[in-house]
């Protein structure tokens, strides 16, 4: 009973190990196929880089703001007898928008004409009786004084009458009518708004950082995201006086023409000052960085000669970026340049990879 058991086993450990054998002897023999196999040649695109001559800029994000712009509120009370625009008209410099009652304004001013007129006639009467001295020279200073202050109270009238007809300070844009015929309003009541629209000025800041490099007259470009895909151009017209200390940043206003005047007042933007000065930088297109959170990489195409023959392969390379302008990226550190880098095909790469550049596919 003893020998047969171990008879079994012994046949047991013969056949496991000629199929263990089998097994390690066909992977050896795969192994030993593909070691002698050729790798692969992947086709892809790729483009030199480039040394370029760029502006420097510095970034920010604007306010769009009036050059006038003002809520238009009485400077006196009172019950509204007459609208004379219509919400969102164009109206130019002293066009009448609103009129507030009057009508004992008007009576006052009557009556201060008549007394006007009276202190003329008793002044001129005078006159003529000084020549014969039949009145006294305190009598003529009485009736010059009185004069005068007919002629004051007159002025004031008229200048009274001006408050109650709202006109509108300068040319602009109306917004939405606040106020109905008939309400009662006191002064500083909100009526309607006010703005020119064409230029615009554009209110931003800067890091104190980037001061010196922020001068009246640079050139900048904004962009808003109303509009994709149109930039709008201007000028640096002032800088704060001072910097914020508690955000260490100085208030920068441009100037931005809007003849189409399709750009509001309270709309942001992105900003971009251009400088004069030029520098020169490496740079790729964007296609050709693969981003990674362990380091941004491109696969750079080197020739390498195996058994006297010369063939391509892509290394990976690590590289910093700077900024990006249209389909050009900054390349900081990591390449130099005529390095040829892929553009194209990267997905299909891994490190040493060896590769073809088809003559369409190389710029």
């Amino acid at each position: 009973m003893k020998k047969a058991f171990v008879i079994v086993i012994l046949i047991l450990l013969i056949l496991f190990g000629s199929i263990f054998g089998f097994k390690l002897y066909g992977n050896y023999m795969m192994h030993q196929a593909l070691a002698h196999m050729p790798v692969p040649v992947v086709s892809v695109s790729a483009s030199k880089v480039v040394e370029r001559e760029w502006h420097p800029e510095v970034t920010a994000v604007g306010s769009f703001a009036a050059i006038q712009g003002v809520e238009v509120t009485p400077q006196l009370g009172g019950a509204i007898t007459g609208i004379y625009f219509h919400s969102g008209e164009y109206v130019k410099a002293g066009t009448p928008l609103i009129q507030i009652d009057n009508s004992n304004q008007l009576a006052q001013l009557a009556s201060d004409e008549a007394q006007q007129r009276l202190a003329q006639i008793n002044l001129r009467r005078t006159r003529t009786l000084i020549a014969t001295k039949a009145a006294s020279q305190s009598q003529l200073d009485s009736a010059v004084a009185s004069y005068q202050s007919a002629v004051a109270a007159v002025k004031n009238d008229h200048a009274t009458l001006a408050k109650l007809a709202i006109r509108a300070p300068f040319s602009g844009y109306l917004g939405v009518r606040q106020v109905d015929l008939g309400q009662y309003i006191i002064p500083g009541t909100a009526m309607v708004d006010l703005q020119s629209w064409d230029p615009l000025f554009v209110n931003f800041t800067v890091p104190q950082s980037d001061f010196a490099r922020i001068h009246v007259g640079t050139p900048v470009q904004v962009e808003v995201d109303s509009y994709p895909g149109q930039t709008f151009s201007g000028k640096i017209t002032a800088t704060g006086a001072a910097i914020n200390t508690a955000t260490r940043q100085i208030d920068v206003q441009a100037t931005v023409p809007n003849p189409k005047t399709i750009l509001r007042p309270g709309m942001f933007g992105n900003v971009t000052v251009i400088e004069k000065r030029l520098e020169k930088v490496l740079t790729v297109p964007a296609s050709a960085i693969t981003y990674n959170t362990f380091g941004d990489f491109v696969y750079v195409v080197e020739k390498k000669t195996v058994h006297g023959k010369v063939s391509q392969i892509a290394l990976q390379r690590i590289v910093k970026t700077g900024i990006q302008r249209g389909n050009e990226v900054q390349i900081l550190s990591g390449l130099q340049a005529g390095e040829l880098v892929v553009t194209g095909g990267q997905i299909k790469l891994h490190e040493g990879s060896p590769v073809e550049i088809p003559a369409s596919g190389k710029a």
